[in-house]
């Protein structure tokens, strides 16, 4: 830790508060935290709340989470599904013998019927699971599960985190969609956001990530404002840091993105990378995530003549991500839409320059055009063009976007002030629910399981493709 984050509290007798550690079951239907934002939340926080002195065990399903290693105070459980989408075999039939009970027939059931079942399922287990464990948490954490068997008493009191309707994606791969039979497809496959809007109206204490996604929770689900909360989430400013020694590639743009879902808006970084080259010869993209074999991504690039100019990269390490980051010239957020946009504020925090659309809560973390970003209009891609190529012509601009992008993330998008935001609303949910009661010692710590513990765990390493499911 550095003087950037919070320091850890003591695991005896008082969290960093001052305040009894609280026990703190954190809940996570998809926990990889190389792939999907809900897996990097849980790793992230889990461990800022472990160094607060606060008592975390992470429930989580396949893909399981991967945390980490060495705090006191911070465990683990697994609480297996079928696991139906896991590679190589993704929308598999189980064997019959996998069956233990009811849950799983209807968490098989629902995708073969082209629906996703995984929130509701995991909600049934966590629920009972949870109600089965009554009396050894002060509170419950959701991580985004909105699921019917979190309703009612689960033993404690439950808070739960929306990083943003999830009906957002839904309009926009609706509004993607070629023709009647994929929106039908499209249709099934986000069935749950029905739960999720039923069960988002009937909980007591909501955190979001952005004021952007607190007006589309109130928008999108009819929740009640008073009910929600911002909290904001962060970069890990030890790991996403400036590093001077890291030679700098000349025309290098660096993205993270799902190649064809399109929220991600790669398809118009795509093209407007064809109209930079005009200009910079040199310009190249590197995207994290799974090159496409087909569809409007792989289409664009063959058709702009890109192959050479265009790179993806899977399977590398934390630290490799953190130089490849550091290396570019540019990086780039050309999504439609953010909840937040975790890869806009680890990019600031390593100092590079970032060019970000204005979708969504995206200009929340990136801040004014001009001051510690370039910021465009969502679906431009000649705007998109217009602002890599002035990063990419211009030296001095690009030193001093990238010196307060990162001041801007240390001063307000740090996991450390994620945590403490978060441990206050915890402290508030039980007194309202009145359980601030004195409760039994949490119980001695296990350690987590190593990275090594998980390599056969269908976890598939990709540190920053988080939306490349």
């Amino acid at each position: 830790m550095t003087a950037e984050a919070s320091q850890p509290g003591s695991h005896d007798d008082r969290a960093a508060d001052g305040e009894r550690p609280l026990r703190i079951a954190l809940l996570t239907y998809k926990g990889n935290p190389f792939c999907g934002g809900q897996g990097v939340y849980t790793r992230h926080l889990s461990r800022e709340l472990a160094r607060l002195g606060h008592h975390v065990e992470v429930i989580g399903s396949q893909p399981y989470p991967v945390l980490d290693e060495g705090l006191p105070g911070l465990t683990l459980t697994e609480l297996p599904s079928l696991d139906l989408y896991r590679s190589p075999d993704p929308f598999r039939t189980p064997r019959r013998d996998e069956y233990r009970d009811w849950i799983d027939a209807l968490e098989v059931a629902t995708m073969w019927t082209g629906g996703f079942p995984e929130p509701l399922t995991f909600s049934l287990r966590a629920g009972r699971l949870l109600r089965s464990r009554r009396g050894e948490f002060d509170v419950v954490h959701d991580n985004q599960t909105l699921g019917y068997g979190l309703l009612g008493d689960v033993g404690a009191p439950l808070v739960t985190t929306i990083h943003h309707p999830i009906t957002v994606d839904r309009q926009l791969e609706l509004d993607a969609a070629d023709g009647w039979r994929e929106r039908l497809s499209k249709r099934r496959w986000y069935g749950f956001t029905r739960m999720q809007k039923r069960v988002a109206r009937r909980l007591p204490s909501l955190l979001t990530v952005s004021g952007t996604s607190r007006q589309e929770i109130i928008d999108h689900l009819g929740v009640r404002d008073d009910r929600i909360h911002v909290v904001h989430i962060g970069a890990d400013t030890d790991l996403f840091s400036p590093d001077p020694s890291v030679p700098v590639v000349p025309g290098r743009i660096v993205t993270t993105s799902s190649a064809d879902v399109p929220l991600k808006g790669l398809v118009h970084l795509v093209e407007a990378l064809a109209k930079v080259r005009a200009e910079h010869p040199a310009a190249h993209l590197v995207v994290v995530g799974r090159r496409p074999t087909e569809g409007p991504v792989a289409q664009a690039v063959e058709r702009y003549g890109l192959s050479d100019a265009v790179e993806f990269v899977k399977g590398i390490s934390d630290a490799e991500l953190v130089d490849l980051i550091r290396s570019a010239e540019a990086a780039c957020v050309p999504s439609l839409y953010e909840g937040f946009s975790l890869p806009a504020a680890e990019a600031m925090a390593t100092g590079t320059p970032l060019v970000a659309t204005t979708g969504g809560a995206i200009p929340e973390v990136a801040g004014p055009d001009g001051e510690t970003c370039l910021a465009v209009p969502p679906g431009d891609a000649q705007a998109l063009a217009a602002g890599l190529g002035r990063l990419l012509g211009d030296p001095t601009l690009r030193a001093r976007l990238g010196t307060a992008g990162r001041q801007r993330v240390l001063t307000r998008f740090t996991w450390a002030r994620a945590a403490e935001g978060t441990a206050a609303r915890y402290r508030e949910a039980i007194a309202a629910a009145g359980a601030g009661r004195p409760t039994r010692p949490a119980p001695a710590p296990t350690p987590p399981p190593t990275a090594t513990d998980r390599a056969e765990a269908d976890v598939e390493p990709n540190p920053e493709s988080r939306a490349t499911c």
